[in-house]
């Protein structure tokens, strides 16, 4: 019994591990409540998040190649190019 219950606590432990990493790897990881990236947002980052997954699609590189009319779109495209470097 003794060695049952050991089993179920490394069980228990190596689940919230992985469900840990799982977190970090998600959007989630990536910006918290008001910033995308570094940079600062308001309520869910929409134009943030459009912005790097567009950026993403179009492969940029440069940080100076994103443009648009929405200075959030701009962040976000901003924030994907910069990762690379």
């Amino acid at each position: 019994m003794r060695e049952l219950l050991t089993d179920w606590r490394v069980l228990i432990a190596l689940i919230c591990g992985i469900s840990f990493l799982v977190y970090l790897s998600s959007d989630r990881g990536r910006y918290s409540s008001g910033t995308f990236h570094g940079y600062s947002c308001t309520k869910d980052c929409s134009g943030h998040k459009a912005g790097y997954a567009w950026a993403e699609r179009k492969g940029i590189t440069d940080p100076d190649d994103c443009g648009g009319k929405s200075q959030s779109f701009i962040k976000g495209c901003r924030a994907y190019a910069e990762e690379l470097f």
